[in-house]
């Protein structure tokens, strides 16, 4: 399945346009099936992405309370650590939209129930997955309506860095992730058999810095190289790009 690649003039209209089609894709599975599932990112446009949303007009068509949350990756940080993806969603968007505190499923934190041990956080979450999933999944986890990424200058999404036994996990649902190779170190993520289990991969990048991996993984990249060529929709997969990001894609 090919991927839709859609081109902004700047990352202020990336956002802008990303969050109205996130608005319009929650309505229409709300629509469809009376509740919708997101999993969130973080980095700079993915909160900018959500303040948006915030900020939209058209935000309230939305039924917030019938929308599940989740995370594609978090830092291992203490609960409300302002580098937290968690703590920066909520700032932007969550706490400012009639949530359902019980539809909301964040990543633990260093300070939780599991202290410092990142592999319970990982296990626990795959837990979380494999209970909020439906019957005829064959991976453990929902299918969610959207799943938004970023994408880094070396080509990692989530926290799948290249190289790493992480981006080649074929098994687990979620994994600790130690080592990373910008801070914070520890972090606990979705592996690709997780993220591939949703109907539709948003990856979302904006800046000249990201435009050979843009095009190596648009290019046929193996994604142990190249992660974010691993991230793959069931029924779609949109890279929504800005036009530094886009600048050596073929026109």
């Amino acid at each position: 399945m090919s991927a839709e690649v859609v081109v902004h003039d700047s990352a202020e209209v990336l956002a802008a346009a990303t969050a109205a089609r996130l608005i319009t894709a929650l309505v229409d599975a709300q629509s469809a099936r009376g509740t919708a599932s997101v999993v969130l990112t973080g980095g700079g446009t993915g909160i900018r992405i959500l303040e948006e949303v915030r900020r939209s007009p058209a935000r309230d068509a939305v039924r917030w309370d019938h929308v599940e949350f989740f995370w594609g990756d978090e830092r291992f940080l203490p609960a409300g650590d302002p580098e937290r993806n968690e703590t920066q969603a909520r700032q932007a968007l969550l706490d400012h939209v009639g949530v359902d505190p019980e539809r909301v499923h964040p990543m633990a934190a260093s300070d939780g129930k599991f202290g410092d041990d990142v592999d319970a956080a990982a296990l626990h979450y795959a837990e979380v997955l494999a209970a909020t999933a439906r019957p005829a999944t064959d991976v453990e986890v929902p299918v969610f309506d959207v799943l938004l990424l970023g994408v880094g200058e070396e080509g990692h999404t989530a926290s799948l860095f290249p190289g790493t036994p992480e981006v080649r996990e074929d098994a687990r649902t979620t994994a600790a992730v130690r080592d990373c190779p910008k801070p914070p170190p520890t972090r606990v993520s979705l592996t690709l058999p997780a993220i591939r289990a949703a109907r539709e991969v948003w990856l979302v990048t904006a800046g000249a810095g990201k435009a050979d991996p843009v095009t190596a993984a648009l290019g046929g990249a193996e994604p142990a190289e190249i992660p974010a060529a691993g991230a793959v929709g069931r029924d779609r997969t949109r890279w929504l790009l800005d036009r530094d990001a886009a600048a050596h894609l073929a026109s």
